[in-house]
């Protein structure tokens, strides 16, 4: 099961290495790895996406909290969350085409940011399914290119 866990840590150099490090040791695949300054400018957020069930994780976190540069880890699996996904994916693109790719790109709210003679990059922001089923609404175009931020997320507001 693919697990999401926040970690807020120091503001540092080396921080990203240790802490991946631990989980390259312990036999994790990091399938998504996203960094970044926190509202306080001496704490980073990391947001890990790894494979593992719920006991490996306890363990893992159990190792994150005796590193001092790590300040709270929670599993957010499990929890009410809002997380979002952001991808570039440039698309092959003829002229009997073009219309009908621009038209799918609207309907999943993407948005144009280049566009060449036979191509056309739209920047796509959602969950992962959403991005997930953009890719396979474009692979029989073409998909020439594409990159991919990791999953970001945080847990919702109390109503």
């Amino acid at each position: 099961m693919l697990r999401t866990i926040a970690v807020l840590v120091d503001n540092s150099p080396g921080v990203l290495a240790r802490i991946s490090g631990l989980f390259a040791r312990r036999g994790f695949n990091i399938y998504s790895l996203t960094v970044c300054q926190t509202e306080n400018p001496l704490i980073s957020l990391m947001i890990i996406v790894v494979e593992a069930d719920a006991e490996r994780i306890e363990q893992v976190t159990k190792q994150l909290h005796k590193q001092v540069v790590v300040h709270k880890v929670t599993d957010l699996t499990e929890m009410e969350v809002v997380n979002r996904e952001m991808a570039l994916v440039r698309v092959k693109v003829k002229p009997e085409t073009r219309l009908e790719i621009l038209q799918v790109a609207d309907v999943f709210r993407g948005r144009v940011v280049d566009l060449g003679r036979g191509s056309l990059t739209v920047e796509m922001t959602g969950d992962e399914s959403k991005i997930n089923a953009f890719l396979r609404a474009m692979r029989p175009h073409g998909v020439q290119e594409l990159v991919r931020t990791g999953r970001i997320a945080m847990t919702r507001a109390d109503s």
